[in-house]
């Protein structure tokens, strides 16, 4: 469809999807419209998850393992470059600590966001949420402490202390506007100090030996990334090339390769190289029957970097992350044994339990206790229309563990695979009931009335989640 004005011809193009066609009607309108949804990716960590489950407990099981299990090799001439423990990486394995590594920079993407654009710049507005957010980690992981000590099971203490962001905002976003909205922005920004937390975690005591001479190499390449940034050095692939070979140092240090992800996005700046100002007209670069190259290339630059590098490659990556990383991670992992034998052990396991109680009761008792002190000492203050119940609700629907609770579980209890399956069921089970007792939760919960008299709801600027 063409529409004239005055001394151009302005082409207007209408997207496929936005056409009568009977494909675009059934198929291309509703899956936009799903993949806008904020409970979308979520829905896809569901399903792969039920698929593994389904696939690793049907007669053609023995497939399932074989197919995580089959190792991929890359050799340059005689050099294997990934070897581990003397073999080449299994596809587990790659999914787990290659694809995964993604996970974490779009996770060290968000931090970086929040600290310098976003709620954690704030340290009134990051206070309630981050001292929830501590309770939600030290809470949890002393009840399966506790639960556990003396047992082998003990390593695995790190599992309750996890939440999954899309999970947790999808339960919120399937409870519509009687949830505050301003809730949702509690919920996140919590859900972020929580993956810093989860992040040092891993680092820190998931980590078994250290090669200090690859470490040191990933960390002149991190400080060789920051250089090219103070160049002003913008050319993608310089830094795509860096970051695989601070990926590879990493791996091959022993600290756990996704650290290097979140690294990397912990990087990348987080302002737009142009600042706020008034873009010239794009007529003014055409000069006479022809537009001026040079001039082009001006705008274009302007027009890309009034945007920051954390948000393009957010919502270049982010979309990868969620609709294909996580579910394939989910396929990897989530599929144990469900036999009855299995089950019963599990029910008995201590490590199962810790975990149950550790998500379920201890994440929200964990949030709510350490909320409520934040806010009676003055170190903080409640959000507008947000109430107690409400932080309680979130502290339950933050219970919902699942994707950074699975990747530590591989951590933990990657030499016990016993114990690891019973870790996983207790993941699957609390994850479902953290979502039930969320839910009920804040169903019930009326708003708080603001100075205005008038109770907040979610009814606007819907949350944009990102993994």
């Amino acid at each position: 469809m063409q529409r004239v004005s005055e001394g151009s011809i302005q082409v207007r193009r209408e997207a496929w999807s936005g056409g009568d066609t009977r494909l675009a009607k059934t198929v291309a309108r509703p899956m936009v419209r799903f993949l806008a949804q904020e409970a979308a990716s979520g829905v896809l960590l569901l399903l792969a998850t039920a698929i593994a489950l389904i696939w690793a407990n049907s007669q053609w099981s023995d497939s399932y393992h074989h197919l995580w299990e089959t190792e991929v090799d890359i050799a340059i001439g005689s050099w294997m470059p990934f070897l581990h423990n003397g073999h080449g990486l299994s596809l587990e394995l790659w999914v787990n600590d290659a694809l995964m590594a993604l996970f974490f920079f779009v996770v060290g993407l968000e931090i970086k966001a929040e600290l310098v654009v976003g709620d954690l710049r704030d340290p009134k507005i990051a206070a309630l949420p981050a001292i929830g957010a501590l309770g939600g980690m030290i809470v949890p992981a002393g009840l399966y402490f506790l639960l556990n000590l003396g047992g082998e099971g003990i390593d695995g203490w790190g599992i309750p202390m996890a939440t999954d962001i899309a999970f947790a905002v999808g339960v919120l976003a399937l409870l519509g506007n009687s949830v505050p909205r301003k809730l949702k922005l509690f919920l996140l920004t919590l859900a972020i100090v929580d993956d810093i937390g989860a992040i040092l975690v891993i680092a820190i005591f998931y980590t078994s030996s250290i090669h200090f001479n690859w470490l040191i190499a990933a960390v002149v390449g991190l400080a060789f990334t920051y250089g090219m940034q103070r160049a002003k050095v913008w050319y993608t692939p310089v830094y795509v090339l860096v970051g695989v070979f601070v990926w590879y140092a990493t791996f091959r240090s022993g600290v756990h390769a996704t650290i290097a992800g979140v690294a990397l996005g912990m990087l990348t700046p987080a302002k737009p190289l142009v600042g706020p100002r008034r873009f010239e007209s794009l007529e003014d670069v055409f000069s006479g029957d022809s537009a001026d190259p040079a001039g082009l290339r001006d705008a274009n630059w302007k027009i890309r970097e009034s945007v920051s590098v954390c948000s393009r490659q957010l919502s270049v990556v982010s979309p990868w992350t969620s609709f294909f990383v996580i579910p394939i991670f989910a396929l990897a992992n989530a599929g144990i044994e469900l036999s009855g034998e299995a089950v019963s052990n599990a029910t008995t396991s201590r490590v199962t339990l810790g975990i149950i109680l550790g998500l379920v009761v201890g994440k929200p008792l964990g949030i709510y206790a350490f909320s409520v002190l934040a806010a009676r000492s003055g170190l903080a203050v409640l959000p507008e229309g947000v109430t107690m119940r409400h932080v309680l609700g979130a502290g339950a629907v933050a219970g919902i563990g699942f994707t950074v609770a699975l990747f530590i579980n591989n951590l933990a209890f990657d030499d016990l695979p016993e114990i690891k399956d019973q870790a996983v069921m207790g993941i699957l089970f609390a994850s479902v009931a953290a979502s039930v007792v969320g839910a009920l939760i804040l169903r019930g919960a009326p708003p708080a009335e603001p100075a205005n008299g008038e109770p907040e709801t979610g009814a606007s600027d819907p949350v944009d989640i990102a993994v």
